[in-house]
């Protein structure tokens, strides 16, 4: 759930983004704007109104309860997070590919994503911890065992061990581990992405 969730909010804040931050089109500022609505709302608040519309399209406890609310609210940050680097871009970069005959598309994917690969990871290391950790959602969404989450899991597991030390202490241990790789493994590109530079003109 968590791959799919990355990878999707990956994808499309950087297509979306690229859109808002390079391109100019009727309606774009008001549009980026309802991205960043969804910064402000708090996910209790929209919780229980997400659980019945799920149910009435019968897809609460399935794997789709999870992976869609989670992409639409990590897509909040992600787009406002690469529209700023794109807005940051050197524009002499963008300009020397289209006079080299570049289109949109190749520009994007050829020029600024290579470039932009601090920023990218810093957004994959954020929406990975935050949709990793999701423990509301789950709850709400999941009653069955084969869909719940770790650390919904291991809220079960607590209380049924709570008794045992050691046990609990595995299992936290096992839960933290894919976040410290994935920080690890990407770590100088998120501390690159972090400080601000993909690019400086």
């Amino acid at each position: 759930m968590t791959a799919a969730v990355v990878a999707a909010t990956t994808v499309l804040a950087v297509l979306a983004a690229y859109a808002f931050g390079v391109m100019r089109f009727p309606g774009s500022t008001v549009l980026f704007y309802l991205f960043v609505i969804g910064l402000t709302l708090p996910q209790e608040a929209l919780v229980v109104p997400l659980y019945f519309d799920l149910r009435y399209a019968e897809l609460t406890d399935t794997y789709w309860a999870l992976i869609l609310p989670q992409t639409a609210q990590s897509l909040a940050f992600g787009v406002f997070w690469m529209r700023t680097y794109f807005r940051g871009s050197a524009r002499a970069v963008i300009e020397a590919a289209r006079i080299d005959g570049a289109n949109s598309w190749t520009t994007l994917w050829r020029v600024l994503v290579p470039m932009g690969r601090p920023a990218i990871s810093t957004m994959v290391v954020i929406t990975f911890m935050w949709t990793w950790n999701e423990f509301l959602m789950a709850l709400v969404m999941v009653s069955g065992e084969a869909h719940r989450t770790v650390p919904l899991g291991l809220a079960f597991f607590q209380g049924q061990h709570s008794s045992d030390a050691a046990l609990l202490a595995a299992a936290s241990v096992l839960i933290a581990l894919p976040v410290v790789v994935v920080y690890v493994a990407l770590q100088r590109r998120f501390i690159e992405g972090m400080l601000g530079g993909a690019v400086k003109e």
